[in-house]
């Protein structure tokens, strides 16, 4: 990620070159969602950067309760870039949480858990740098709504990419061109219409510090994603946030509306968050050894299998919606069993063609965008760091198309599967979780499974849904 200031003495000097008139300190919740508090200019001082910033941790969800909500907003100032969005000049600051009544890093602030997570690693011996790099792909739609009530529930969205306006009256006139269910990977213009709208994202994503590669449509409906470059687990887990907001904003501005939401559509392909991963040392990409499967070392390998082995309590956090488990069902791309192989994109995990020894790294298929990616990393982490240090073989390789596999088959051969609720992957990680405990507490992953239960779960099972009455009404 690109940085505009190294120091909070240039941060200042960056400030005034730019006559930046406020500042915007950001943090991030156990959901993933960005808050943030915007203060004058003239108002944030050397020793408030330095000191941090007071806050009510109360307010948000699954932190504080109120009598002991006070806490302290820490700016990493090395994260700071121009708002590309608002009217008059702000800079944006990523913040950690810090507890004044423990003393410490917040434990259940993301940011400090990933930053955990990097320590782990350092003090285990493994490596020193752990590199990520995510895919997030997204959904774009020109109309939302959304209704939940005690007698009436649902929603709607379109697209003018969808098939089913292939008969609806435009003031214009219906163009005709649209990429259909699941066609809809790569077409040119005029059946992709997100053309310059990916543009207008890609170069304000420069313009707010990532380097971008690549755009194009996805197979879905009105399904896009953008390529960026990885990096570290923080760099990357912050790459995702300004992503998502540069997306987000983006779309609202040109006046659409932008999802990363799992599975909007039914019928057709979802949202996933590959995750790419490797580990280095000393500037050697542990990862590597010519002449193996993949290119890939033993370590690569007990990474790997670390992570199948603990998959059903690390999607507690990599897939933490009721959402996302519409997403992994058979016939839509998104793989939910848990093997390796390279290439195929079948595979929980793909080893990617013709990486070199600098590029070789595994890419973990099943997380999805719903998930707070600084837990998703540090969670996918800890549990690759448990397989090397225990030696777990993961089942595999695997070379054919696993989507072709019937239940029964993937039974007779024993292969694992991803939990198919949240439901499922929470009771997982209530009965594993040691391999997370040193870096998240016991008291945040109680919290947490306790807080998706609450917001999630139960909720969601409450519900009856369209087609239940559908199957059920008339019985």
């Amino acid at each position: 990620m690109g940085k505009f200031v190294n120091s909070t003495e240039e941060f200042f000097k960056f400030c005034k070159e730019n006559e930046v008139e406020f500042v915007d300190f950001r943090f991030t919740d156990l959901k993933g969602t960005w808050h943030h508090v915007t203060y004058m200019m003239d108002a944030v001082s050397a020793e408030q950067l330095d000191n941090g910033l007071p806050f009510d941790g109360s307010s948000v969800e699954a932190w504080q309760p109120i009598n002991k909500s006070d806490m302290i907003l820490k700016p990493d100032v090395e994260t700071a870039f121009l708002d590309p969005f608002t009217a008059d000049p702000t800079i944006i600051v990523f913040c950690d949480v810090y507890d004044i009544y423990k003393g410490q890093m917040y434990e259940r602030c993301p940011r400090s858990i990933a930053k955990k997570a990097l320590q782990h690693l350092s003090e285990s011996g493994v490596g020193d740098v752990a590199y990520f790099g995510p895919e997030n792909e997204f959904f774009v739609f020109e109309d939302v709504k959304i209704k939940d009530t005690i007698n009436e529930s649902y929603y709607k969205v379109d697209s003018e990419d969808g098939e089913w306006n292939d008969s609806t009256d435009y003031e214009v006139g219906n163009i005709g061109h649209r990429p259909r269910t699941k066609g809809g990977y790569f077409p040119v213009a005029p059946i992709d219409n997100g053309v310059d709208l990916r543009a207008e994202m890609m170069q304000v994503l420069k313009q707010v510090g990532l380097t971008v590669v690549l755009g194009h449509h996805e197979v879905a409906q009105g399904q896009h994603e953008i390529g960026v470059v990885f990096g570290d687990l923080i760099e990357a887990a912050d790459n995702v946030q300004k992503l998502k907001y540069v997306v987000k904003m983006v779309a609202h501005l040109n006046g659409k509306s932008a999802t990363f939401m799992p599975k909007p559509l039914f019928g057709d392909n979802g949202n996933g968050m590959h995750v790419h991963q490797s580990i280095w040392k000393d500037g050697k990409n542990l990862f590597y050894k010519q002449g193996e499967y993949g290119n890939l070392s033993d370590m690569a390998r007990h990474y790997m299998g670390g992570i199948f082995k603990h998959a059903r309590a690390v999607a507690a956090f990599t897939n933490p919606s009721t959402n996302s488990y519409k997403r992994l069902i058979p016939g839509f791309e998104a793989p939910s069993i848990l093997t390796y192989s390279s290439q195929n994109r079948s595979a929980s995990c793909r080893i990617p063609y013709g990486a070199g020894e600098k590029a070789t790294r595994i890419e973990m298929r099943f997380p999805d965008s719903t998930a707070c990616p600084y837990l998703a990393f540090a969670a996918m982490l800890c549990a690759g760091l448990d397989g090397i240090k225990n030696k777990y073989e993961p089942i595999g390789p695997m070379d054919d198309d696993l989507f072709e596999l019937s239940l029964d088959e993937i039974r007779e051969r024993e292969i694992p599967q991803m939990p198919h609720t949240l439901r499922g992957s929470l009771e997982a990680l209530i009965r594993d979780n040691e391999f997370l405990q040193p870096v998240f507490t016991k008291e945040m992953i109680d919290i947490y499974q306790h807080y998706k239960f609450e917001t999630q779960v139960w909720p969601y099972e409450a519900r009856p849904t369209a087609f239940e009455f559908k199957t059920t009404y008339s019985c």
